[in-house]
């Protein structure tokens, strides 16, 4: 697999399915090198299989389509004019598409109401002469900011143009989108509910809400009025959706402390709350076990449950949840992830719509329909047909306190011994598994190890889909309780023969990005160079710079000033000995462009081999959502490191 083979590697959306479960529709994201942009379009399939699945639309940037309950329209997201995302049409029975929504700032997820009337969505409001058309950043009058929230990544300053709800009425000529939430409060997550007469979404309007996590669950009258709450705080939280007949409000969250933040290894789980607020909500699923997976983030409430999507051991399994809080019931297990998913209930039983990837496919649509799978959608067979896709190994490490530790290694082709390649995730909350989609997933092992570098990949103490315990296992002492679990991966992997111990690197992003920093610092003697990529070295600079770094330090490094020095990789600079490339973008507002030079100073001014990379333009999730040609230069960059250093 070579990084030219990115185009081979379409990156699914959230499939939608008609009402009646015949049809689905889903966005299918791809670099274009020629154009050096990122298309997506959506394709049409009929889930019996009969007809192979089509494109049906070809515009640029297409995606988050909703089906109409009555099966006549599709709405979807596409930029009009001035390049903002607006929602747009199109008729199934044939016609051209068009748009209903001609917003300042865009357009939101559409949700239909359930007599297809109506859509109602989420769009930003900007405060009085801001954003105006026309007027560059840099002409902007001056920000006066009071909350500790005030921007976020991918997206730029925040409090000046929170999240409003609106209602449309798409098929009268000349309507305009009803405002129907106010002030100064986002409101995200809206959905109606199956009678029709509510909304629900997720606003925090409590005073100190742009200084901390607190979100809470809110339902309204479609025209906004009769606004009440359903949660009391306590909980960050997403994706309100009701169940079918309209008495409850199903959700996915996680506690807060008394302050409404959180640690960085809580678990996501699922919690329900009676519409009409005659008790206080609870918890669905045990937070030892189930987690919601980030691969999809959803939920989907259904006649006899809700769907919901958790990390396993690198898997994603999909799972339905009684609403008395009783065992899950598996719905698609094994080494694969659901990464998105739609469910139709009807007279001809329960059809549900997923997205599943493997270790050798970035995802395809599937459809599960009586206890039968069938797929409906080929995009991964391109690459294993032309790639040659590398075995994924699975391994057992055992810790220094006997833990045992679950871990992957991907081999070049060939004999050895192989120069080895410790890669270390993101997160930390997070898992390795078993896709080709996503912020850790064995893409980049592939495109190394076919590179001719072993890679070793594994989920320390810390991560996701192990348990709370194994996850909350680092927060005490996050490097230093990582960084063994880490190494005894690693020298399980070692083992082998075939792999040479004399010539290891480490490289990793955000938290990895983090952890390589720490490890050329403390355990450099086992490393010829590192790469760190958009990693936090410096965790007094990160609390007060990044777009939320208040609430992400405090949770990942604890509430100590004092300990953050203890913590961070730039405090031990002078202990870096060994060749360190840094990888940054330029607008990432989650781990700081500053991160990068303060790190990149230390180590040059004490004439250490280090390089940095920046990209402009980008934020922190170049590597994934980037330009192909910047993505393009990433990998070069990074192989041509290791072909110097390794």
């Amino acid at each position: 697999m070579l990084p030219t083979d990115m185009h081979l590697l379409p990156i699914l959306g959230r499939p939608a399915l008609s009402s009646d479960g015949r049809y689905a529709v889903v966005s299918v994201a791809r670099p274009d090198f020629d154009a050096d942009e990122n298309m997506t379009e959506l394709w049409l399939a009929e889930t019996d299989g009969s007809t192979p699945a089509r494109r049906l639309t070809q515009g640029v940037s297409d995606s988050s389509p909703a089906f109409s309950p009555d099966g006549r329209w599709l709405a979807f997201l596409r930029p009009g004019r001035g390049g903002r995302v607006q929602i747009h049409l199109l008729p199934m029975g044939g016609a051209d598409a068009f748009a209903v929504t001609d917003l300042p700032l865009g357009a939101g997820q559409p949700v239909w109401s359930p007599d297809s009337r109506r859509i109602v969505f989420a769009a930003r409001v900007a405060e009085p002469g801001r954003y105006l058309p026309g007027v560059p950043p840099r002409k902007e009058r001056p920000r006066r900011i009071t909350t500790l929230r005030y921007m976020s990544d991918g997206i730029g300053f925040t409090f000046d143009r929170p999240q409003q709800i609106f209602v449309t009425d798409p098929f009268t000529k000349g309507a305009t989108a009803t405002q129907i939430t106010d002030g100064v409060y986002d409101c995200s997550d809206v959905a109606w509910s199956p009678d029709g007469r509510l909304l629900t979404f997720v606003s925090g309007r409590h005073q100190s809400h742009a200084d901390d996590l607190r979100r809470d669950i809110w339902v309204c009258a479609p025209d906004g009025t009769g606004l009440r709450a359903l949660t009391a705080g306590g909980l960050e939280l997403s994706c309100p959706r009701f169940s079918p007949d309209s008495r409850t409000v199903c959700f996915a969250a996680e506690t807060l402390d008394e302050d409404n933040r959180a640690s960085g290894a809580n678990s996501y789980g699922l919690w329900s709350v009676p519409a009409d607020g005659s008790t206080p909500s609870r918890r669905l699923t045990d937070p030892e076990l189930y987690h919601l997976s980030f691969a999809s983030l959803m939920i989907a409430p259904a006649a006899d449950g809700v769907y919901f999507a958790n990390d396993y051991r690198g898997e994603v399994h999909l799972v339905l949840v009684p609403y008395d809080g009783g065992e899950p019931i598996p719905v698609v297990t094994g080494h694969r992830q659901v990464n998105g998913y739609a469910v139709a209930e009807g007279s001809g039983g329960t059809t549900v719509a997923a997205v599943i990837a493997t270790a050798e496919s970035a995802g395809d649509l599937v459809i599960l329909r009586g206890g039968r799978e069938q797929m409906l959608t080929t995009f991964g067979s391109e690459l294993r047909a032309r790639a040659g896709l590398l075995p994924v190994e699975e391994f057992t490490a055992k810790a220094d306190d006997g833990y045992l530790l679950h871990g992957w290694v991907v081999r070049p082709a060939g004999p050895g011994p192989h120069p080895v390649l410790l890669q270390i995730k993101g997160g930390p909350f997070t898992q390795w598994g078993y896709t080709l989609n996503g912020p850790a997933s064995f893409e980049e092992a592939q495109v190394y190890a076919s590179a001719g570098y072993a890679v070793v990949l594994g989920n320390p103490r810390g991560t996701s889909g192990y348990g709370r315990s194994h996850g909350l296992y680092a927060a005490a002492d996050l490097a230093r309780r990582t960084a063994p679990d880490l190494l005894a991966l690693l020298d399980t992997a070692l083992e082998a023969l075939d792999l040479d111990a004399g010539r290891v690197g480490v490289q990793g992003g955000s938290f990895g990005g983090y952890m390589s920093a720490w490890m050329a610092a403390h355990h450099g003697e086992r490393f010829r160079a590192a790469m760190g990529e958009r990693g936090c070295y410096a965790i007094d600079s990160h609390f007060g710079s990044a777009d939320d770094g208040v609430n992400n330090s405090i949770a990942l490094y604890g509430p100590d000033p004092v300990r953050w020095a203890e913590l961070s990789p730039l405090t031990y600079a002078d202990q870096i000995n060994i060749p360190v490339l840094l990888i940054q973008s330029e607008e990432d507002r989650h781990t700081p462009m500053e991160q990068a030079q303060r790190l990149y100073i230390a180590l040059r001014t004490r004439g250490v081999p280090a390089e940095m990379l920046l990209f402009p333009g980008e934020g922190h999730d170049m590597s994934r959502t980037g330009l192909p040609s910047h993505r393009m230069a990433r990998y070069e960059a990074i192989l041509e490191w290791w072909a110097r250093h390794l």
